[in-house]
């Protein structure tokens, strides 16, 4: 059984950094696409980024693109989100999530078959 660990969340001020990390285990994750979504409250589960595990090719939305970079470390079996120049609106809990697939529509929750139980994030303005 595929799991999924985030660590990483926090407390920052606007402008600050963090990095998010997820540890997956049970699976091998060759085949996988591994992402991050976030969700505000009140609000629905938003997609962050996504990479392929075997190539490392990745996506971004458009509204953390120049300021978020997703990457892995295969050694590790971890992802990773760092995350800079963030802003209060970035503000949420940031779910790590893994689908057995090679789908290019990265950017819907249902691409996903596996999920984190998510890390807080708040930006202070």
């Amino acid at each position: 059984q595929v799991q999924l660990v985030e660590s990483g969340g926090g407390l920052v001020q606007a402008g600050g950094s963090l990095r998010l990390s997820c540890a997956a285990s049970g699976g091998t994750f060759n085949s996988y696409t591994m992402a991050w979504f976030r969700q505000a409250p009140g609000k629905e589960r938003d997609f962050v980024a996504a990479i392929r595990w075997s190539s490392g090719y990745t996506y971004h939305a458009d509204s953390v693109k120049g300021r978020f970079t997703i990457s892995r470390d295969n050694a590790k079996n971890t992802v990773y989100l760092q995350m800079n120049s963030l802003k209060p609106e970035d503000t949420a809990v940031y779910y790590c999530a893994a689908g057995r697939t090679f789908t290019t529509v990265v950017a819907t929750t249902r691409t996903y078959d596996y999920w984190g139980q998510g890390t807080q994030v708040t930006v202070s303005s």
